[in-house]
Formats: structure tokens, C-alpha cells, sequence
């Protein structure tokens, strides 16, 4: 009977323990998170379902809705997942990280890549090898400089950055890479503004190309774009003056008399 009476104690402090952990529960989402508990104060976002590499074009497989406390929601979000559907990622999303807008380009026609040209920019493609492609380390997002080198006067040769911060868009045929191991390319598609890609095409013309790899943390003003030819200052030859006339005195008796004669 005791032993009988001590299993009903037991299990009654279970059942009561459990119960109080139940409203405990209840008590701290209510308190914490308002309305997560009953549905209310909350809203649907869209959410990444895996990683979304650079370069992206959408589908429903990367995408997911989830629940969050109305307010909580970055700018931007988007709030039902046609409206992501299509776009295309302009940087590398984490999984579950929540979208927005400024993260993504429509896409209408053509390639994916015109999607990624920034409005006013210029997508361009420079054949390369491995020096020139920094031995294939160079990665779409990535930024660098242009070194140009030209010969003066056929002989001495000068080097000088013509381009700084270059948005790198694509490597060969690839927008997106989710391997950081060097691979060797033969072409680099650059974002620039129209009036660098013509300093671009000329220092090309002129002589060879040189990009360098830039830290992505390091930000500095970009400096005004170099003339596509820089101007020889143009030697003016001295002006030669005319040299006075001399005079030639001729004495003839008491008769002087003077003449003038061109020099």
C-alpha cells in the first residue's frame, strides 16, 4: 500500500512539474517574443533556404518563408517569395539569412552578368594570361588595380596606374565561384565606367596591361581618371632678332658722308 501510495506521489510531481514548465514557457515567448505564442504582431519573410552564391538567378528552391516579430524585419524585405523569384544575388547570401532588395538585380533579358552591370557601368572584357590574371586568384567580386606600361622614345620604358578599384564581374565564362583555389583564365570581364574603358582599350593599344589584386577592406577615394594620352609640351624655337645696321662713313675731302648696310 506505502509503495503503491509513493508511485502516485511520484508521477503527480512529474505530471505538476511538467505542467509548470509548460506555463513557463508560454510565460517567457509571451514576454519575449509578443505574439509568437498566439499568431498575432507577426509577420512572413523571405529567408535564404541554402546558400546563394554570387551571381545567382533565383528559384523557389532557394527560398523559404519564415515568421518574425512585426518590426524586427530589415529595410527592404521582401514579404512573399514570387517576388524574389528571378532576381539575381549581386553578393554571397548565407543560409537563413533574410533578403532584401539591395542584395539582388532584376533580371529581364539576356545574360545574368547584364544584370550585375551596375546603371551608367560598363561591362569589359581584357584577354589575360597567368601574370596578368594575378595567377589565377582572381575571383568575381573582387577588385583591383591597372598598372599600364608604354616605351617612351623606344627605349625607356614607363609603368603607371591608369585604374583603381575595378569591380571584377566574371572570370572566363563564370559569374559565380564557390571555390577559392586559384584557376587559371584566359579573359577577366571588368566593370568600369565608359570614359575608363576607352583609357583601358588605349593603354592596351599603346603597350601591356598589369592587374593587381586589391584587399576588399580597403577603401580609399578613387583618383580622377588619367588622360587617355597625356600632351608633349611643344618646344617653341627663340625668336632671332635682326641685328641693327651698321653705318659705313665715307670721307671725300671735306665731304663726309654716311651710308647704311644690310646685314
Amino acid at each position: 500500500m506505502v509503495k503503491r501510495r509513493g508511485i502516485v506521489l511520484i508521477f503527480l510531481s512529474l505530471l505538476m512539474a511538467a505542467g509548470a514548465a509548460f506555463v513557463a514557457n508560454n510565460w517567457v515567448v509571451a514576454r519575449v517574443i509578443p505574439g509568437q505564442g498566439n499568431g498575432e504582431n507577426s509577420e512572413s519573410v523571405v529567408a535564404a533556404a541554402m546558400a546563394i552564391p554570387f551571381a545567382t538567378k533565383v528559384n523557389e528552391r532557394h527560398l523559404k518563408l519564415v515568421e518574425m516579430p512585426e518590426g524586427l524585419a530589415p529595410d527592404g524585405f521582401f514579404k512573399t517569395i514570387d517576388d524574389v523569384i528571378g532576381k539575381v544575388s549581386t553578393t554571397n547570401i548565407s543560409r537563413g539569412e533574410i533578403l532584401v532588395t539591395e542584395r539582388f538585380r532584376t533580371h529581364t533579358t539576356g545574360s545574368t552578368l547584364a544584370a550585375l552591370v551596375t546603371e551608367h557601368m560598363r561591362a569589359v572584357t581584357v584577354r589575360v594570361d597567368d601574370v596578368v590574371g594575378v595567377a589565377g586568384f582572381l575571383l568575381p567580386g573582387n577588385t583591383v588595380d591597372i598598372l599600364a606600361s608604354r616605351k617612351v622614345g623606344g627605349k625607356r620604358a614607363i609603368t603607371e596606374t591608369i585604374l583603381t578599384n575595378i569591380k571584377v564581374l566574371a572570370v572566363d565564362q563564370t559569374a559565380s565561384s564557390e571555390s577559392n583555389e586559384p584557376v587559371i583564365v584566359r579573359a577577366v570581364t571588368l566593370e568600369m565606367k565608359p570614359k575608363q574603358a576607352e583609357v583601358l582599350f588605349q593603354a592596351r593599344t599603346e603597350g601591356s596591361i598589369q592587374l593587381t589584386l586589391r584587399n576588399p577592406l580597403e577603401m580609399e577615394p578613387e583618383p580622377p581618371t588619367p588622360a587617355a594620352k597625356k600632351r608633349v609640351a611643344r618646344k617653341t624655337s627663340p625668336v632671332r632678332r635682326a641685328a641693327p645696321p651698321s653705318e659705313v662713313i665715307v670721307i671725300r675731302g671735306t665731304t663726309i658722308k654716311k651710308t647704311k648696310t644690310k646685314s
